[in-house]
């Protein structure tokens, strides 16, 4: 179901403006996610029925160019994210969706129905016994790669993402998750923000060094994503 919604944001879509809606249910638990209340306590937040959604979006005409989709994890609510896409596009708006990658098929099947039009798919760790940790549970990691290399293959257009949690990411991980996603359109390195992480380990201030740090992976980053860029406080 969807539990939030913002009628305008002028940064969750690069060169967009876009509303955001926002599903209540994760297949991961990452233990740095921000949005975790919502995927742990969904009740204590009050359903958005898709009439309220429509309304805004349509007095927002010509102003806003699309819908993005997050959560949680969109594409565990399968049946629902594709009314809401289909809803969308008859509305003339652009639809993107952030995802863990985790549900290629049903991602393919978005696609394959041009239901969606830019994909940010987030890449937690190197794709390796690393990736558990960052996830917070055990992951088919097979998954993780169709997604990228259907991403790759350039049906579509999209970015991939990478939190840089420290004791997660670190310089070896930059050069891991380069080499498997060499040759990719965009990624995007953001900032780890500890205030409302969901595990406690993970809500420790940061160390002063860590901003410096981010500048390092941005170079490495760069070796094998010439564009690459960093979001969040620098």
């Amino acid at each position: 179901m969807i539990r939030a919604f913002i009628e305008t944001s002028l940064v969750d879509w690069d060169g967009k403006i876009s509303s955001v809606v926002f599903f209540d249910k994760c297949n991961f638990r990452c233990p740095f996610c921000q949005n975790w209340d919502l995927i742990i306590n969904p009740d204590k937040f009050p359903v958005v029925k898709w009439e309220h959604i429509k309304k805004k979006l349509q007095n927002k005409k010509g102003w806003v160019d699309g819908l993005v989709l997050t959560g949680g994890e969109p594409l565990c609510c399968e049946q629902e994210v594709f009314q809401v896409c289909k809803k969308t596009k008859k509305l003339g708006l652009q639809v993107k969706i952030d995802t863990n990658g985790s549900y290629p098929a049903i991602l393919q099947n978005l696609i394959k129905n041009k239901l969606i039009d830019f994909v940010a798919m987030d890449i937690k760790a190197p794709i390796d016994e690393r990736y558990n940790t960052a996830a917070g549970k055990q992951i088919d990691l097979e998954k993780i790669k169709q997604s990228i290399q259907m991403l790759l293959n350039g049906e579509i257009d999209y970015e991939f993402r990478t939190t840089c949690v420290p004791g997660i990411i670190d310089e070896n991980a930059i050069h891991q998750i380069g080499k498997h996603i060499k040759g990719a359109k965009k990624w995007a390195l953001q900032a780890h923000v500890p205030d409302n992480a969901y595990k406690v380990l993970y809500r420790q201030s940061l160390n002063p060094e860590y901003y410096k740090m981010l500048i390092k992976y941005l170079e490495i980053a760069k070796k094998y994503i010439p564009n690459t860029i960093l979001r969040g406080k620098v």
